[in-house]
């Protein structure tokens, strides 16, 4: 009798093989036969397993004997859906009358969630509207999230955004850049607020968003609430600032990093005075002005700029007098290496993220609360950190030992 159990559990299992050999090879010849035959057959062992753990947590077998007056037994089935690499399967889920009984197949329940949260993070952080999102992950995945839900799940990045915003600062920026730009928000009336940015790079040439805050209008205050706020973070020691020609802005860096220097935006300038300028005489006096900047050292920008002065000063003498007020700012650059004078000279860079920012933010049209605005800020901010995180900016790996002397 045990020797017929034997051979007819062995004429079993070697049906079993028989028919999964033969069903494998007819669906090798097709690429989505073989999904759906290992899709099923993962179907089938799972759903197996699940049953066989349900019985080894109740201790009997189904319709066993054993079972009746144990205090426990079998309630039906619950449906699960679960996606795989070969495609969906539906899964059938066990249950126990006392609701004791937990699986530990599968691990819990979360379908693709992860993914989808993941997925509608990084499209917020892109620029698409909530009821955009909500309608391409429909599309996509069948799955529905409310334009609602969608906010919250972007919301789970608050906590992530406040902590960037206390985080410790590197004691040491070669130069940071400081400039604002505006971005819609609605308060009682639709405004459009000023962010103010900082981006700074290292003398060893990495680079990150220093911080930001939001404020209804771009004021010295501000900026200098800002700076005090990075320096009581870590951040004690600058070599250079450069900025726009925000009223007030010197004075603001002399409180609070007083041994710093500071470099005015030569292509802010520019812009200044092409706008007080006849538009006939404007490209001539843009490719005038450029020649400042590229000269070989100090010496020779001076002669172009005075040389600068003399050609136009009769046009446009006010222009003129203006740029001479501000002479002490314009080529502060030329006092470092020359690797790096193409990126200290202006702003260039910080507007380069501020560009991304305000593109991104665009099919918002306007963002809701100050918080839901601070959020997707950071959210930029941060993915900018990570994408920019030990690499060396153009220039500065050459000359690092040289920036590193101008620290204490």
């Amino acid at each position: 009798m045990i020797g017929l159990n034997k051979k007819t559990t062995y004429r079993k299992k070697n049906s079993f093989m028989n028919d999964f050999t033969k069903n494998m090879a007819q669906a090798l010849f097709n690429q989505d036969k073989v999904n759906d035959f290992l899709r099923k057959e993962i179907q089938t062992a799972v759903n197996q397993l699940l049953e066989a753990e349900l019985t080894a947590f109740l201790g009997y077998d189904p319709y066993a004997k054993s079972g009746w007056n144990s205090g426990n037994s079998r309630n039906g089935i619950y449906y699960r859906k679960v996606d795989t690499q070969f495609g969906q399967i539906e899964i059938q889920v066990p249950r126990d009358r006392n609701g004791e009984f937990h699986q530990h197949t599968l691990p819990d329940y979360k379908q693709h969630s992860d993914v989808l949260e993941s997925m509608i993070i990084k499209l917020y952080a892109k620029g698409v509207t909530t009821r955009e999102i909500a309608d391409l992950i429909e599309k996509m995945y069948g799955s529905h999230y409310s334009p609602a839900q969608v906010s919250n799940i972007s919301k789970q990045m608050i906590p992530k955004v406040e902590a960037y915003h206390k985080r410790k600062l590197s004691d040491r920026f070669f130069c940071v850049y400081l400039d604002a730009t505006y971005l819609p928000l609605c308060r009682e009336t639709f405004e459009r607020e000023a962010v103010y940015i900082a981006i700074g790079i290292r003398p060893n040439g990495h680079k990150e968003v220093i911080d930001y805050c939001i404020a209804p209008s771009e004021n010295v205050e501000v900026w200098t609430d800002l700076l005090q706020n990075m320096r009581s973070r870590g951040l004690k020691q600058v070599e250079l600032f450069l900025s726009d020609g925000v009223v007030g802005m010197k004075t603001a860096l002399a409180k609070t990093y007083p041994k710093a220097h500071f470099q005015r935006c030569l292509v802010h300038v520019m812009r200044n005075i092409c706008n007080k300028v006849r538009v006939d005489d404007r490209e001539t006096i843009m490719n005038d002005f450029k020649q400042i900047h590229r000269q070989p050292n100090k010496t020779a920008a001076v002669q172009t700029l005075h040389a600068f002065y003399d050609k136009w000063n009769k046009a446009y003498n006010h222009v003129i007098r203006n740029l001479k007020d501000i002479e002490p700012d314009l080529l502060v650059f030329y006092n470092y290496p020359k690797q790096i004078r193409p990126s200290i000279y202006s702003t260039n860079m910080i507007e380069s993220f501020n560009n991304v920012v305000k593109r991104k933010a665009k099919p918002k049209a306007e963002f809701p609360s100050e918080q839901s605005l601070d959020t997707f800020i950071g959210i930029q901010a941060i993915s900018y950190n990570d994408r920019y995180f030990n690499r060396i900016h153009k220039g500065f790996g050459q000359v690092q030992d040289t920036l590193e002397s101008y620290f204490d």
